[in-house]
């Protein structure tokens, strides 16, 4: 990263800005370009590893180019605030931004499914404890993202 002094390691920092954001953005490789699509998730934290969970449908694109290469990335971003300097290149914008990559998987297992949607329910709702049945559950698919690399990057004035 080239502006260190910007720079995000600590995963508890990393947590609360993964808390504060509303969507990620899930980058899939495609034939000739990538795929990017925005995404509602859910985050788990354990054990010093984080954990990032999609919900949608059962086919499409994304679970076609998922099948080809389980390899992907992500960004997500909130705190966005543009501060206009009296000119141009006197402009900036306050952040909070992820960046990541890691290795997607469908979920089957039936109770890691209910968990991962009640993560995603979490992210939206922290305050209420949501169950999952087996149908609302069976009604959806349901991805794991296995993050291997994560950096966060922040500008606040």
């Amino acid at each position: 990263m080239r502006r260190k002094d910007r720079e995000i390691v600590n995963h508890e920092e990393l947590l609360k800005i993964i808390r504060k954001c509303v969507c990620c953005n899930l980058s899939l490789f495609d034939e000739e370009y990538p795929y990017v699509v925005p995404l509602s998730f859910g985050v788990m934290y354990e054990q010093e590893k984080f954990t990032l969970y999609f919900h949608g449908a059962k086919v499409g694109k994304k679970i076609d180019l998922l099948k080809q290469n389980s390899k992907v990335g992500f960004s997500m971003n909130c705190s966005n605030k543009v501060h206009l300097g009296e000119i141009p290149c006197k402009s900036t914008t306050e952040y909070e931004s992820i960046c990541g990559n890691g290795t997607l998987t469908l979920v089957e297992d039936m109770q890691e499914k209910q968990n991962a949607l009640s993560y995603l329910m979490k992210q939206y709702q922290p305050e209420v404890e949501h169950h999952f049945s087996e149908q609302m559950a069976n009604s959806v698919a349901v991805l794991k993202l296995d993050v291997h690399e994560i950096t966060g990057k922040r500008l606040m004035l």
